[in-house]
């Protein structure tokens, strides 16, 4: 079974701290105007030590990271854990946490996406957290009008027992505006939005506990106890999977590598649902995009495979809980994606 945090409500204490890169300084406006943000929406926001400042990708060293993570995650007067966004080695913290420790703990809520999801997989596989991937804190701007993003955060605030439902957005942003130069500037959305669902069906549904991440640092995992697919599937109690993934950075051939060496693993074997996320590493070779890619590796695949979905490093991004039953369908008229707490 999975655990859910109790609901994010206003009044609730959210901790900001940077477990992999910080917030240079020429970032520090955004960073302002985000916590601002926060505040003005009725939420205690406490700001870590770690955060501030960006060394050899991090934003402090591994004894200050590991030590303000573990402190704001047994501290019970912590209801969620906001980093500002992601970044590149955070994994250097999954053998230093104290799982024991926060096994006695309650779960709270640690929220983002990217290298974030490092952290989101290790809790949820290895504590059965429910945690949440999704909108990393400095693209939640108050001048943000796109659905899914201004309202990235309602679904932390729903108790157990309950659902919500998200569409796909329409449009997606292909490359945004620089943070320190402008710092208030929400999305800047560009091409046409549309899932889409490999082979000839016309419309897909399926179901099962959602488990996921960026491919790039998956790949690394995978196997491991911090993500452990077998663990995962145990924990469904026979409900079944959906495993979403998101490319940020890899290269077409580096990509059909890496989930080959997944399915390899037999990480795709009791799938209900396989979800990939918009591309969002530059394609150098038009004869072998996504749809190509999938084709060699799931033509055959007995679950459905939907692709260009709102996951990923090409936002807006939904607001998915690792560990929570979801319920995906895809058709030409509409797309949704409803989880159940």
């Amino acid at each position: 079974m999975f655990h859910i945090p109790k609901p994010l409500n206003k009044g609730d204490t959210v901790a900001i701290t940077a477990p992999s890169s910080g917030v240079p300084q020429a970032m520090h406006p955004r960073l302002d105007l985000v916590l601002a943000h926060l505040r003005n929406q009725g939420y205690r926001v406490i700001e870590g030590q770690c955060l501030r400042d960006n060394h050899q990708h991090v934003s402090a060293s591994k004894a200050l990271r590991t030590k303000e993570l573990m402190d704001f995650l047994l501290d019970p007067q912590v209801d969620a854990i906001l980093p500002p966004w992601g970044g590149e080695i955070g994994m250097d913290l999954l053998d230093a946490l104290d799982y024991d420790q926060l096994a006695k703990v309650r779960p709270k809520w640690l929220v983002g996406h990217s290298d974030i999801s490092t952290l989101l997989n290790a809790l949820t596989s290895k504590l059965g957290w429910c945690t949440a991937h999704t909108t990393n804190l400095m693209q939640m701007v108050p001048t943000e009008s796109e659905p899914l993003t201004a309202s990235a955060l309602m679904p932390l605030s729903l108790a157990s027992g309950q659902s919500f439902t998200q569409h796909a957005s329409s449009h997606y942003q292909l490359k945004g505006l620089n943070f320190s130069e402008f710092p208030q500037q929400g999305l800047q959305l560009g091409p046409k939005s549309q899932w889409k669902v490999l082979g000839q069906a016309d419309e897909v549904e399926c179901r099962g506990h959602l488990f996921g991440g960026c491919l790039d640092i998956l790949i690394h995992l995978a196997g491991t106890e911090y993500f452990d697919i077998n663990r995962f599937e145990q924990r469904s109690q026979g409900q079944g999977m959906i495993l979403y993934l998101e490319n940020a950075e890899l290269s077409a051939p580096a990509m059909f590598r890496a989930l080959q060496g997944l399915k390899y693993r037999g990480f795709f074997r009791h799938l209900n649902g396989l979800l990939i996320g918009r591309n969002a590493a530059p394609s150098h070779d038009p004869t072998f995009n996504d749809q190509q890619i999938l084709t060699q590796l799931f033509a055959d695949a007995p679950f459905p495979v939907i692709y260009d979905a709102d996951i990923g490093h090409l936002p807006p991004n939904m607001t998915l809980l690792n560990g929570v039953l979801a319920v995906v369908k895809v058709s030409r008229a509409n797309t949704s994606l409803t989880q159940h707490l």
